[in-house]
């Protein structure tokens, strides 16, 4: 009985994260569009508003600024809502929220300019050229800090859908996993139903109840608070099983997800046609060549000719660095492997001593937990340098590799170029991170660099090769900003 009422609590709860969110939102967002368009009408015309005219059949009409800045406000901020952009479903991870923002809001000021057309109403250009971009801005400014702060509790298994997982016991297990893997997704893991296994308490070393009986689901999810049920593969549950789940749950309070066996599985490629009441989910294949390919390769010249330039500088200093630290010579070529299994030699400054190879092999032996099994690294190498310990903490050393990115040997982003000795040791499905040209940054770095173990760093080099698109790769340059500075994983 006690387990039930704190399940009712729970749910309870559940619930009201959502609006209470939702409420915030709404009252960040009427803020912001005040702030906005408000200072944006003070800003062109002064404290003393100005009168629009619009001229209609028979006269015309005179209005203030201030009645359209009010009616402006309004219009945003229900659009706002009609979009979906405070949707539950958006919220913490994805762009999804973003494009919602923008998407509504350049349909509203197409709609103003319609209405302004059709009526002859002479808005002044000023007051919407700067009421619409900053309005834009600071709207996405605000969701982003705010879903900061959802991170953040959610981190702690707040705000978040409690979830009660249906399948078999591996898949059950995979997805509990995974889902925990990345909190910030908003699915908290709270129960298990596995109709063909045996009530043997919790789900592995995890503290997750688990259930049997899939005809009493409903009890289930009153015990563990859960509002959301998500099913993954499983021989027991026909589709009429299925279908008697969804039935089962209460409108607009609880939610069915149905999870793939799928994984890593890209957003853009995926996309999902109902037939015949079937929900089919396409999965477009990767495509390798033609005018996204083009784009990156354009993309990456262009960059690593501007960088180039303008880090000039930077290179005359570190080289004159590194010579006058230690003997040896400025740059350090390594022959990695490259795009379709071809060798290529990469640039680096250099940042150890001369015979740094050689000493390898004796100080295998002694890594601890920095690197894996595949990649060797060490936190405090002693084959690194004064000044090459400052290069890697900052990943300076590595600029040099935009000179591979012009030859073509190398991209800005993608899979770490690895070493032949690393590639004996692949597995054959690992070989697909061949299929594009190794980068300079990719997930692998933003994502936790050295302290990565080889299957998460194998599993983000293949969702990168998998998924990869223009969008992500600068998504991916923005982040690894903040990686480099951050000094986790830098060895």
């Amino acid at each position: 009985m006690t387990s039930t009422r704190e399940g009712q609590v729970a749910s309870r709860q559940s619930r009201d994260w959502r609006d209470r969110y939702r409420i915030g939102l709404v009252l960040t967002d009427l803020l912001v569009l005040i702030w906005v368009i408000f200072g944006a009408q003070i800003g062109w015309f002064g404290v003393t508003a100005s009168d629009v005219t619009f001229s209609g059949s028979l006269s015309e009409v005179a209005l203030s600024y201030t009645a359209i800045s009010v009616v402006l406000v309004a219009s945003w901020l229900t659009i706002l809502g009609v979009f979906g952009s405070r949707s539950y479903r958006v919220l913490g991870t994805g762009p999804q929220e973003y494009r919602l923002v923008l998407d509504a809001s350049v349909r509203l000021f197409g709609l103003v300019a319609i209405i302004a057309y059709l009526f002859k109403i002479e808005l002044a250009r000023g007051y919407i050229l700067i009421a619409f971009p900053v309005g834009v801005l600071t709207l996405l400014l605000s969701r982003w800090i705010w879903r900061q702060w959802l991170g953040v509790q959610r981190q702690r298994g707040e705000y978040s859908s409690r979830v009660l997982i249906v399948g078999s016991e591996s898949s059950v297990q995979h997805l509990a996993r995974e889902l925990a893997r990345l909190p910030m997704a908003g699915y908290l893991v709270v129960g298990a139903c596995i109709p063909a296994g045996t009530a043997t308490g919790h789900l592995g070393s995890a503290s997750i109840p688990v259930f049997v009986d899939i005809d009493d689901l409903g009890a289930a999810m009153k015990a563990t608070g859960a509002d959301t049920v998500v099913i993954s593969s499983s021989e027991d549950l026909s589709p009429e099983a299925i279908r008697k789940i969804s039935w089962g749950l209460e409108p607009g309070r609880q939610h069915l997800v149905v999870a793939p066996s799928l994984t890593d599985i890209g957003g853009p490629r995926i996309h999902t046609r109902p037939v015949a009441g079937l929900p089919l989910i396409h999965v477009e294949t990767p495509r390798y060549t033609g005018s996204k390919q083009f784009a990156k390769r354009a993309f990456d010249i262009v960059a690593a000719s501007v960088l180039i330039v303008l880090l000039a500088p930077l290179f005359g200093v570190i080289a004159l660095l590194v010579r006058l630290s230690s003997p040896g010579p400025i740059f350090f070529k390594q022959r990695r492997v490259g795009i379709n299994g071809s060798r290529f030699e990469m640039l680096k400054f250099r940042s150890m001593v001369t015979d740094a190879e050689k000493l390898l092999a004796s100080l295998r032996s002694q890594q601890t937990s920095e690197g894996n099994s595949v990649l060797f690294k060490m936190a405090n190498d002693p084959r690194i340098t004064p000044v090459g310990r400052v290069l890697r903490r900052f990943s300076l050393d590595e600029l040099p590799q935009l000179f591979n990115v012009l030859r073509g040997s190398m991209a800005l982003v993608g899979p770490r170029p690895p070493l032949e000795r690393e590639v004996d040791q692949y597995d054959s499905h690992v070989h697909r991170r061949f299929l594009v040209k190794p980068g300079i940054t990719g997930l692998w770095q933003v994502s936790g660099r050295s302290n990565l173990s080889w299957e998460d760093t194998v599993r983000l080099d293949l969702y990168y090769v998998e998924n990869w698109s223009m969008t992500g790769d600068l998504v991916i340059l923005w982040r690894t900003f903040k990686a480099v500075v951050g000094k986790s994983g830098a060895y």
